[in-house]
């Protein structure tokens, strides 16, 4: 009877998290109606609405996504309200696992005060590929969760949970093209969770299940879909064209009269404002059709100019992978853009308080939305993640957040806080569950593992027994 009692208690106080969660995801929903957007977002509103072709400058996942929940709903909103569910429901679980392993009840609350925190809810109604990828690798994340708390289960639920997490792991690679370098880790997490010490074979196994799942739908959506190819990649050697190369080199360059006039023009601009990166949009002369005519030249010229500029072009990309580690902006994006859909935030009064918000803690704790400080903690983290039942998942959270900055030296096209925002989520929670962990015990390794090693079986260790 007093066992009986102890899981309906159990029961009851992941029915109260769930309550909690659901009244945050409803507040998160209001506050950011119908989701804050810049003229990123804009663009691809406009595509998943049909007012302009599907392209491939910013992810066409999202715009397919996005233009399927209009279909469904009727509104655009539908997208930001979505980004909540994702959001909160993840944190949910993670907090449900952190309570069933720990038996800590301010513990699991504290992971869902994570969403929010100034640094993770300032963008968690703002349509951006940047939050999208977060929030799937924080769902990941909640299905490894998941996959520690219950190793041991049939094979079938493994599978299932790997799948599931996989789905997640695609989607962050298909919104954001350098999510590989947070994928893996993540990945990595998942299958440890599940298996512990999963061998050859199942490594090989859940490995192609991830690249079924990485493959399939790109390929999917580039063969259906058909986005307008943009050669938006181009917009990092034209960044670094700009900025390495001297004017003079530029005007005698091997490209066409009307490319190298444009150069030039470019590099004078971005001059004259003082206009470190984001010259595609800061300094040049943009064609309708982006970089797709010039994408060839200014591949060639870069191949040649960054060889004969190493020096310069490494000295270039550390200052600019420093503006991003101790100069980190664009903390907050303010409501919906002026735009020709009629948009506009719903609540003017609660977003001017949530700007009071974000913008009054990053004044008091600058760190926040500092990229130096979540590259030092994801570091430390991926060196030291402390022991007890978290210790792997700490870890791989850590290498994940440092795997994801430091990715961004060579290809950073600005220095937005967005581009540390997965690596802010990741080391944030993975500090809390460092926290929680201590003097807990590791869940035991798969039983069928223990039993080919004529190893005794392990025995569930019930964390809420402990002393």
């Amino acid at each position: 009877m007093g066992h009986n009692r102890s899981i309906r208690g159990e029961r009851r106080w992941v029915g109260v998290l769930a309550l909690i969660a659901a009244a945050c995801c409803a507040a998160t929903t209001v506050v950011f109606s119908p989701g804050y957007m810049s003229p990123d977002t804009m663009s691809q509103l406009n595509q998943a609405m049909g007012e302009r072709p599907l392209s491939d400058w910013h992810p066409p996942v999202l715009s397919l996504a996005w233009r399927a929940l209009i279909a469904l709903t009727g509104t655009p909103a539908s997208m930001a309200a979505l980004q909540s569910v994702i959001l909160w429901g993840a944190l949910w679980v993670i907090a449900g696992c952190v309570w069933e392993l720990t038996a800590s009840r301010p513990g699991s609350l504290a992971v869902l005060g994570l969403g929010l925190t100034p640094h993770v809810l300032t963008f968690a109604g703002v349509v951006w590929k940047d939050v999208h990828m977060a929030f799937a690798l924080l769902a990941a994340s909640a299905v490894a969760l998941v996959g520690l708390r219950l190793r041991g289960g049939p094979p079938a639920r493994r599978w299932a949970l790997l799948g599931l997490g996989v789905l997640f792991l695609a989607y962050a690679a298909l919104v954001r093209k350098n999510a590989i370098f947070a994928v893996i880790p993540v990945f990595v997490m998942l299958v440890l969770a599940l298996w512990h010490t999963p061998g050859r074979r199942r490594w090989a196994m859940s490995t192609a299940v991830l690249a079924v799942g990485l493959a399939v739908p790109a390929v999917a959506v580039s063969s259906l879909a058909r986005p307008v190819q943009t050669s938006q990649g181009a917009q990092i050697m034209l960044d670094d064209l700009v900025h390495v190369l001297s004017v003079e080199e530029l005007q005698s360059a091997a490209v066409s009269q009307d490319l190298r006039g444009r150069l030039v023009a470019a590099a004078k601009e971005c001059d004259r404002i003082g206009a470190l990166s984001d010259a595609y949009w800061a300094c040049y002369e943009r064609r309708p059709d982006g970089l797709v005519r010039d994408a060839e030249e200014l591949t060639s010229l870069w191949v040649g100019g960054m060889a004969d500029h190493v020096p310069g072009y490494l000295q270039y990309r550390l200052q600019l992978f420093s503006e991003l580690l101790f100069d980190t902006s664009f903390r907050y994006q303010d409501g919906v853009i002026d735009n020709d859909l009629g948009l506009g935030v719903s609540h003017p009064r609660l977003e001017a308080t949530l700007q009071r918000y974000i913008t009054g803690m990053g004044e008091d704790l600058p760190f926040l939305f500092a990229g130096w400080f979540w590259l030092a903690a994801a570091l430390v983290l991926s060196i030291r993640p402390g022991k007890g039942v978290f210790a792997m998942p700490v870890r791989a959270l850590g290498i994940s957040a440092a795997a994801y900055v430091l990715g961004y030296l060579p290809i950073m096209p600005a220095t937005d806080y967005r581009y540390v925002y997965w690596p802010a989520i990741a080391v944030t929670l993975g500090l809390l569950l460092s926290w929680l962990g201590r003097g807990t015990t590791p869940p035991p390794a798969d039983p069928g593992v223990a039993r080919n090693r004529d190893m005794p079986e392990h025995q569930p260790v019930d964390s809420k027994n402990q002393p």
